[in-house]
């Protein structure tokens, strides 16, 4: 990667963590924003993130705001949608970045659905769809003839698209942003795992079966860590009914709509550009049980998808990363469409 682009000048390292006033900003050319260390530490040494920005208000377990010199920062917000929104709207209204050019690569692990991917897989999505703003009945008292117990707020069944009053229910992405790292990634090396082919090869679904692949699909986000068939089936259901048909459910996380809303409101205030945000998301796990297996027994299960969803983020990750970086010339205008 070659350029730099900050308000003030790059070393290309730091032993402490640096402080800055707001005539010091940096300007990254690309933001990953990570949820926990093991996400984190794979660009660490990959992209020498090596200078260290303190920040006030990050998480205290991540503190710090990581970057390189050729204008590339990482930044871990802690688990979760409270910890994913507080990172995030104190990183963009800190005043130690100009974020105004900035793309944002959200880079994850989540859960995936084997009737459409398996673990290892990298997916980008296009919509970010809230899978915790919802009203819950337990399943033992609800309505006869019902689904699920799991409704839209305001609706009068499962099957009811909800009124939109939190207005961070769905997001959708930038399509050309996203056909742009489809397009860049589509033969990307992903790495894989004789402990993960043995896992997958008890699912009877194609999807699950085959070996990790580049793909577009999207994304449920709740903070209720929520696992087996049934509510499998209500994500999938849940995603196309807040899309209108159009969005295909197929990983689960805690944190994508509430960084997102933090972005969002950063825009409002025109600090950025929500037309550069990119969501990748692997896969660490199968969200749901093979045949003759608990849903239990399979969110407790070593699959060996961990280690292949760590290291993915890396090889899916940064084709767009050195794309943004070595072209800068074109993308600081916006996402190429060639």
């Amino acid at each position: 990667m070659v350029g730099c682009a900050t308000a003030d000048t790059l070393p290309s390292s730091s032993a402490s963590a640096e402080s800055f006033g707001p005539r010091h900003q940096i300007a990254p050319k690309v933001l990953i924003i990570s949820m926990f260390l093991p996400e984190a530490q794979v660009w660490f040494e990959p992209l020498k993130l090596t200078r260290e920005i303190k920040v006030p208000g990050l998480s205290a377990e991540n503190p710090l705001v990581r970057c390189n010199a050729d204008s590339v920062c990482q930044v871990t917000t802690g688990m979760g949608h409270t910890n994913a929104a507080a990172s995030i709207t104190a990183l963009v209204f800190s005043g130690k970045f100009d974020l105004s050019r900035t793309y944002f690569l959200v880079a994850g692990i989540a859960g995936v659905d084997p009737n459409v991917s398996t673990i290892g897989s990298a997916t980008w999505a296009r919509f970010l769809v809230d899978f915790g703003i919802a009203h819950e009945i337990d399943a033992r008292e609800m309505p006869s003839g019902w689904r699920s117990g799991y409704f839209g707020i305001g609706a009068k069944d499962p099957d009811s698209k909800p009124t939109f009053e939190y207005r961070t229910e769905v997001f959708r992405l930038n399509e050309k942003l996203l056909q742009k790292a489809l397009k860049l990634l589509a033969y990307a090396p992903l790495i894989d795992n004789d402990k993960a082919r043995a896992y997958r090869a008890q699912y009877l679904e194609p999807a699950a079966r085959a070996r990790p692949s580049v793909l577009q699909c999207d994304t449920a986000a709740g903070d209720t860590y929520w696992h087996g068939k049934y509510l499998g089936e209500t994500a999938t259901h849940w995603v196309s009914l807040l899309t209108d048909g159009q969005g295909k459910y197929c990983t689960t996380q805690q944190e994508d709509n509430a960084t997102y809303e933090a972005l969002k409101r950063g825009a409002d205030a025109g600090l950025l550009d929500l037309q550069r945000v990119a969501v990748l998301r692997t896969a660490s796990n199968f969200d749901r049980p093979h045949r003759g297996q608990t849903a239990y027994a399979s969110l407790q299960a070593e699959s060996g998808g961990f280690p292949l969803a760590t290291g993915n983020l890396l090889i899916a990750g940064r084709p767009l990363v050195d794309a943004i970086v070595g072209n800068w010339t074109v993308w600081s205008a916006g996402p190429p469409t060639d």
